[in-house]
């Protein structure tokens, strides 16, 4: 086991008292130029020699992001990210999930978005989940980190299968949605591609914008390796789909690692969403007076929160805000109100 791994592992001993350090043996990484393109900011890429790593710049003039070559029917989507360090706030770095390009309005999303940070403080994110474009549906959740992300890099993952999605970071699932038939559309269904990003989000993303980003800092730069992308590769608009194309795909990912959340993962996720998850979609009942059909309600855990679906009480490191829309929906969220308390 290297230095690095057995500090991740470490660390998460440290702050869930479990020891998980089950590497996702069946994972296999790829090269850049196999698997990606560039979406934008073209000069603000920059490449490893070996291709397997690279870094994403943010400038005064322009962001930059990656896509995936394919779109995937089902998969498990990974990389070891370094985010930008010193003051970064009004900065968000995305990893993500989506479709948008070829299904403008009934696209599918799964999200982590890095949402900037002030030194000092405890770095915040959030996951979300949208299908059949229900935007105005969010299913936002928002945490804090139990590490510093600027400092090394951690491997953030995100599995989708027809069954069920599970955010990971490093080995500790952070969040799982269940499908059920319920849900109907609003359960992600279509291909996606991966994608990540940095860009200027000044107006909403560290606390409900109230610190912007600041260039002289710049350039921000967040870093990328050890790519994955498992999962069955096909044409989003081919006319006739044969229902069983994925079948062997998606049987291989429900037997892989990462698809069974052992009984210590379960335990370091209900620990960590004790102790660092700060706003819950479910709980929020001025949103939904009835929570959507995939939230499990735990009497205990909802004592801990608003009706606005955020902590009753919050410590220094965990500030609270109405969470944002995603990329597709900046200006919807406006109407929740992001301000943070700090």
């Amino acid at each position: 086991m290297d230095f690095i791994r057995m500090k991740i592992c470490l660390s998460v001993l440290l702050f869930f008292h479990v020891w998980l350090c089950r590497a996702f043996n069946d994972v296999s990484t790829i090269p850049f130029n196999k698997g990606f393109s560039h979406l934008f900011g073209d000069g603000n890429i920059l490449h490893a020699n070996d291709d397997n790593s690279l870094q994403l710049h943010l400038n005064q003039n322009t962001g930059s992001g990656f896509k995936s070559s394919d779109l995937y029917n089902h998969g498990f989507f990974s990389a070891k990210i370094k985010l930008p360090s010193d003051y970064t706030a009004g900065i968000v770095v995305a990893f993500y999930t989506t479709n948008q390009d070829v299904f403008k309005k009934t696209h599918d999303e799964l999200d982590f978005e890095f949402l900037g940070n002030i030194r000092g403080k405890a770095w915040r994110f959030q996951t979300n989940m949208y299908g059949n474009g229900s935007t105005y549906r969010g299913r936002e959740e928002r945490y804090t980190l139990w590490f510093d992300p600027s400092k090394e890099f951690h491997r953030y993952s995100i599995l989708w299968t027809n069954k069920n999605i599970i955010f990971y970071i490093d080995d500790v699932p952070i969040r799982e949605i269940v499908r059920n038939d319920a849900m109907g559309g609003d359960y992600p269904s279509k291909p996606m591609g991966l994608y990540a990003t940095i860009w200027d989000a000044s107006d909403w993303a560290t606390s409900g914008g109230k610190y912007k980003a600041n260039y002289k800092y710049a350039p921000f730069i967040a870093e990328f390796t050890d790519l994955v992308l498992n999962g069955c590769a096909m044409d989003p608009l081919e006319q006739v789909v044969n229902p069983s194309l994925c079948d062997e795909k998606d049987v291989e990912l429900q037997k892989a690692d990462f698809s069974r959340i052992t009984l210590r993962q379960r335990m370091a996720m209900k620990r960590f969403r004790a102790k660092y998850m700060y706003y819950s979609y479910c709980y929020d009942s001025l949103r939904y007076s009835v929570p959507p059909p995939e939230c499990e309600i735990d009497p205990v855990e909802q004592q801990r929160f608003k009706e606005t679906g955020r902590l009753k009480f919050i410590n220094k490191h965990h500030g609270h805000r109405h969470p944002k829309k995603s990329r597709s929906e900046v200006l919807d969220a406006r109407n929740y109100g992001n301000e943070d308390e700090e």
